[in-house]
């Protein structure tokens, strides 16, 4: 049967397709950027055949920008290698309505090689082997995202011919918690609150943030992957639904000089039979196990950084008193620390706050999950806390850009023993592909100061 939180059985799915409520399943999976790519299948056909079979995709969805376009370096995929296909097989745990579209349903998909194995580098597998050898230590990962964007008057199409410039925000000022300026904006944020929770998210609230036209929608907590797959239909649906009241939003990092969008992430660990195990009668209330697990994310911080930050743009967020983070760091309900520990007893966790709106849920969660794991592993001692500005502090600084980034994790042995060499490899080859076509741009910037004074 269909849950009062709108995820759907298979035979409660079998049900609505035959009484002709649901015609369509979005058959999807989530690429390096963090973006569902897949098909729109006829339920009946999803029934019959997507179930006991799976379906088919070019593999050449891991192994393209942005723009989609062909690049270099991937071993997965080639011109050499003859672009072939890769198998998606449904995750029925993940089976919801999509209340933003009509007669449509959703399910998510791990990626499989069509001879057999999973495909390692697809960031749902990524995620999923650090929560195996989270298990193998008798522990799990809960985590929370926390995603603002902004949203603009003007449709995606008006935005693209006017080349993302001179764009109208919702609101025309900051609108941090302001009941009256989230009301400006509450027909929209009304749906996509209510449109989630149809699709089977728990959602907590909405708040206006600091940049015009900002906004945030909080979900509660669940377990890692459960909110990774929130994360990346949520992220898709806002912008669908925006769409359909002629609005656009943006998640990306720093869309002005103004407050970037971020994206902070909350974990914390239980063992697998749901015992809280980050409290204890250590300093600050801390277990020992907390202490190398926040240890562990201080000691990799900078080298995995790319996992957090994978775009030229989110670098930009990183700026002194701007509430996105610069100094490695920890403290106590800090917002000046790149780790900020917030909670008590049960609720005790780590939140992150390196990560910006572009983020891919599902491979920060599982650098995360190797950080703390090398942490604990290793018995790491906590440094002392951050007590005052980290901005202004003497503490190691999050890399200033993807190219730092990208060596830091090349030289990482943490991320190449959690991960695997061929996921890192991957990766770094994303990163290039970034960097490059960053080089090779002309900006606006250039043009402004270049055209006629230079």
């Amino acid at each position: 049967m269909r849950n009062s939180h709108g995820m759907l059985t298979l035979d409660a799915l079998r049900d609505l397709v035959a009484e002709g409520t649901v015609d369509t399943v979005l058959v999807a999976m989530t690429d390096m950027q963090g973006r569902l790519q897949g098909k729109r299948c006829a339920a009946d056909y999803f029934l019959n055949e997507v179930i006991d079979h799976a379906t088919e995709a070019c593999n050449y969805l891991l192994a393209v920008d942005v723009d989609m376009n062909t690049v270099d370096g991937y071993a997965i995929s080639s011109w050499d290698r003859g672009y072939g296909d890769f198998v998606l097989r449904p995750d029925l745990a993940t089976l919801r309505l999509l209340p933003w579209h009509e007669g449509t349903a959703l399910v998510l998909c791990d990626v499989e090689w069509v001879e057999g194995g999973e495909v390692t580098v697809s960031p749902r597998q990524v995620l999923r082997r650090q929560l195996d050898r989270l298990a193998e230590r008798g522990l799990a990962a809960f985590v929370g995202t926390e995603l603002e964007f902004i949203v603009f008057d003007d449709t995606y199409e008006q935005a693209w011919q006017r080349g993302y410039r001179a764009l109208t925000p919702a609101n025309q000022y900051n609108v941090d918690y302001s009941m009256l300026g989230t009301a400006r904006v509450e027909p929209l944020l009304r749906r996509i609150r209510n449109a989630m929770a149809g699709a089977g998210m728990y959602v907590e609230s909405a708040k206006g943030e600091c940049n015009p036209g900002q906004h945030e929608i909080a979900f509660r907590y669940t377990d890692a992957l459960s909110t990774c797959d929130n994360h990346s239909i949520y992220k898709v649906g806002a912008k669908e639904i925006a769409a359909q009241e002629g609005k656009s939003l943006t998640f990306m990092a720093k869309y002005n000089e103004r407050e970037g969008n971020s994206c902070h992430i909350h974990i914390s660990l239980r063992s697998t039979d749901g015992e809280a195990v980050l409290a204890g009668d250590d300093e600050h209330g801390f277990s020992p196990l907390m202490r190398h697990f926040l240890a562990g994310q201080l000691a990799c911080l900078r080298e995995l950084t790319y996992f957090f930050a994978p775009n030229i743009n989110s670098y930009k967020r990183y700026a002194r008193g701007s509430f996105a983070p610069t100094a490695v760091a920890w403290g106590t309900d800090n917002r000046t620390c790149a780790l900020r520990v917030v909670g008590h007893g049960d609720s005790l966790r780590v939140e992150n706050r390196v990560p910006g709106g572009d983020v891919n849920p599902y491979l920060a969660v599982a650098a995360l999950i190797a950080a703390g794991l090398h942490g604990i592993d290793n018995e790491l001692p906590l440094e002392p806390e951050n007590t005052g500005n980290a901005y202004e502090s003497d503490a190691p600084t999050v890399p200033s850009t993807l190219r730092d980034a990208a060596e830091s994790l090349r030289d990482s042995k943490v991320a190449r023993a959690a991960f695997g060499d061929d996921v890192v490899e991957h990766y770094l080859n994303a990163a290039r592909i970034e960097q490059a076509a960053f080089d090779a741009a002309v900006t606006d910037w250039e043009r402004i100061r270049g055209f006629e004074r230079l």
